[in-house]
């Protein structure tokens, strides 16, 4: 393993790195290059698990570490854990299969999200969204309808025949929500709310994790790491743009991190057109680019009536606009050697389980 060390670091700060690096059990090397680099090799009888690697990162005379260790973090694709496989009901993410969750960004009345989730799943979508708790910019937007919100997606999403997605806010909104609901989200305000993290873990129940705002692909790693660590197999990658400085979008959609991601990971990774654009009329073009960089479905905001939606009203589409976007990715998974997850006639399992 390399480190790649702070272009001002003095000889005493290289002296204190070095004895740090020693006392964790490594014999040391400066490698001679246009950067200045540290080379760490395990001594004998010396196991180093992901916990050394963290302490580096951390340490203040190091800019970046080239190269792994030995023990692999629990999100790392490897030989022995290339692709993992979540199912949630109908919905199954990776494996060669990609999924659908469709809905309106908030749960507001059940004459809508029914009409809503009967188009969605007749145009392929296994996964029911619809937020009940909203973390809204201002204090003074609708919030979400809150517990009888929930019970209302469950009702909606069990006539019709979809797993529900929901987003949960505080650890301790986790317990109550078990049974409610069939994947919890975590938004991108969330990301890095480890207290929130560490609950959801121990719920079991899968999780869709979205990437915050201003996060490097590190730092959304690490922040999965936490579920995976807690005991949470079932763990779902969510892009959904990061904050840029053009005004044309709402976010910047990151393709190249999913892409770059499903080369890391082991985990699923899907993308979120509709927070990426803030727009209409570009969730159909950047769910085309989500699918084809690899990613292993999307989530849509969809709305029978998107000027009078509570929240989000710029960027839900309608459902006929959301059945082009399945047809669109039937086609792109095809030309790649996948598939669609679709929903099925028989009653959805309630056993969400990873492979």
């Amino acid at each position: 393993m390399l480190l790649r060390l702070k272009s001002d670091l003095n000889p005493r700060d290289l002296a204190e790195l070095v004895q740090s690096c020693e006392l964790l059990g490594f014999e040391t090397r400066t490698v001679e290059t246009d950067q200045a680099l540290l080379e760490l090799r395990p001594k004998e009888g010396v196991t180093a698990g992901p916990e050394v690697r963290s302490r580096l990162e951390d340490h203040f005379a190091v800019a970046a570490i080239v190269g792994g260790l030995g023990a692999h973090e629990l999100h790392q694709r490897s030989a022995e854990r290339a692709e993992t496989v979540v199912r949630v009901g109908d919905a199954v993410f990776g494996g060669g299969s990609a999924v659908l969750i469709a809905g309106p960004c908030a749960v507001e009345t059940e004459e809508l999200l029914r009409e809503v989730a009967v188009k969605v799943r007749a145009a392929g979508a296994t996964l029911l969204r619809g937020g009940v708790c909203k973390p809204r910019s201002s204090p003074y937007s609708f919030q979400g309808l809150g517990l009888p919100g929930l019970e209302l997606l469950g009702r909606v999403g069990r006539e019709v025949g979809l797993a529900t997605v929901t987003e949960v806010l505080e650890p301790g909104d986790v317990e109550p929500m078990v049974g409610l609901c069939d994947m919890f989200q975590i938004g991108s305000r969330n990301m890095a709310n480890t207290p929130l993290l560490r609950e959801v873990a121990k719920s079991g129940v899968p999780v869709l994790l979205k990437r915050g705002m201003s996060a490097t692909a590190r730092e959304f790693l690490l922040a999965a790491e936490y579920l995976l660590a807690g005991g949470n197999a079932n763990v779902v990658l969510c892009e959904r743009g990061i904050r840029g400085f053009d005004k044309a979008t709402r976010n910047v959609l990151d393709v190249g991190t999913v892409a770059y991601l499903k080369q890391v990971t082991h985990l699923p990774v899907i993308v979120d057109p509709s927070h990426a654009c803030g727009r209409a009329d570009l969730v159909r073009p950047l769910a085309k680019s989500g699918i084809a960089v690899g990613a292993d479905g999307l989530i849509i905001e969809v709305h029978s009536d998107p000027a009078h939606a509570l929240s989000d009203a710029e960027q839900a589409i309608l459902p006929e606009e959301f059945a082009a976007i399945a047809d669109d990715t039937r086609r792109l998974l095809a030309l790649d050697g996948r598939r669609l997850s679709e929903p099925s006639s028989s009653p959805l399992s309630k056993a969400p389980t990873a492979i």
